[in-house]
């Protein structure tokens, strides 16, 4: 375990730590520290106490020394300076035709920088106006964009529960907060009413997701199929908070009743498709499968003597192979060859010409229709 103290530099900003040494410091006091900008003064926010060495980012700087009422006073001073410095930098920035919304002016404790944040839709060349600033407070000139929650961090002001904005209040880093806790939780999806000033999901949602996970898990859904004490039904609504659920009973589906959660069993869980179509009750379920299995009974069954697709054939054909052609080199080497070549030929021939002997006897009456007188 680690021994440290918690140290604000802005009001409702981040605590860090930093290890006391042999300082006795107590909660609210004031101490000077080295920082990553610089040497800053701070007020303390948690006092000494122990933590795990997980929990610390390295390296764990020293505290320099407990600050005296010049350091206050100068940081005072250097806080009404930064009103003064936002009022010129604005002027500059209209100067300049720039489009980015200052944001907040802030001295370093030693006045050696001037960070200035602002916000902007995309990329801005503020070249220029660096230069006109550093000619103005001459000094180190650092500006940096922010995103809108951290503009209303910043800025703060009241929600529209009426309280002030939790950021700027308590919470010193943002949380992820998803439409999805919206949901369930069963908000209205309007983005009026589940956004924030800042325009984004209200931060507020994530308070309470923890406690709607465990609800969720032990309340059966809509379109659940449950036993009550007066007999078996489904879930057409569902009060998380409450524990209220509202059951539409199989014997009078006209009369949802409503019970606890504590008096209900359920029998089949709710799926994520269930609410897309309407749910059978058991009844229906029940001759549905009746209706099934009667189908199944009068489909004919396959002969137990037919054969199968895959099944091959018991006597398959043979292959039948195509006469070879004749070479005409061996025509000298065997008997007979010049004369079987010769009716090869004069066949293929007459198939070409669609039947020799029928041709031959047109032709042949032909000639003698002519010599006749």
């Amino acid at each position: 375990m680690a021994k440290v103290i918690g140290v604000r530099f802005k009001a409702g900003g981040k605590a860090y730590y930093f290890d006391p040494g042999e300082l006795a410091i107590e909660r609210d006091d004031y101490v000077i520290v080295e920082t990553s900008r610089g040497i800053e003064c701070g007020e303390v926010c948690q006092g000494i106490h122990e933590v795990p060495p997980d929990s610390i980012v390295k390296p764990l700087k020293l505290v320099s020394r407990l600050a005296d009422d010049a350091d206050i006073r100068r940081m005072r001073q250097n806080r009404e300076d930064e009103a003064k410095a936002f009022e010129i930098c604005e002027e500059r920035i209209a100067k300049h035709q720039l489009e980015m919304k200052l944001v907040d002016a802030e001295y370093t404790f030693d006045r050696s920088k001037i960070l200035f944040y602002f916000t902007a839709d995309g990329r801005i060349d503020f070249r220029e106006l660096v230069k006109d600033l550093a000619g103005v407070f001459r000094t180190r000139i650092e500006l940096r964009q922010i995103g809108v929650r951290d503009e209303s961090k910043m800025l703060g002001g009241l929600g529209i529960c009426g309280q002030p904005f939790c950021c700027s209040r308590f919470l010193t880093d943002f949380q992820p907060v998803s439409i999805k806790m919206a949901k369930e939780q069963g908000l209205s999806l309007n983005p009026t009413k589940i956004s924030g000033a800042c325009g984004r999901l209200m931060c507020c949602l994530a308070y309470e997701q923890p406690a709607y996970e465990y609800l969720s898990g032990i309340t059966p859904g809509v379109t659940s199929y449950v036993k009550t004490p007066d007999g078996d039904g489904t879930v057409c609504e569902v009060n998380l908070i409450s524990g209220q659920i509202k059951v539409r009973l199989d014997s009078a589906p006209e009369m949802p009743k409503t019970y606890h959660r504590d008096q209900i069993i359920i029998l089949r869980a709710a799926t994520k498709k269930a609410g897309k179509r309407k749910p059978q009750s058991a009844a229906r379920q029940a001759a549905a499968a009746r209706a099934k299995q009667e189908h199944a009974a009068q489909k004919p069954a396959a002969p137990k003597n037919a054969p199968s697709k895959n099944a091959e054939p018991k006597n398959p054909p043979q292959a039948v192979s195509a006469p070879s052609v004749a070479d005409p080199s061996a025509e000298n080497q065997a008997p007979g060859g010049e004369n079987a070549a010769k009716t090869g030929s004069h066949r293929r021939r007459r198939g070409k010409r669609g039947g020799g002997k029928k041709q031959d006897s047109a032709s042949a009456s032909a000639n003698v229709e002519s010599n006749t007188p």
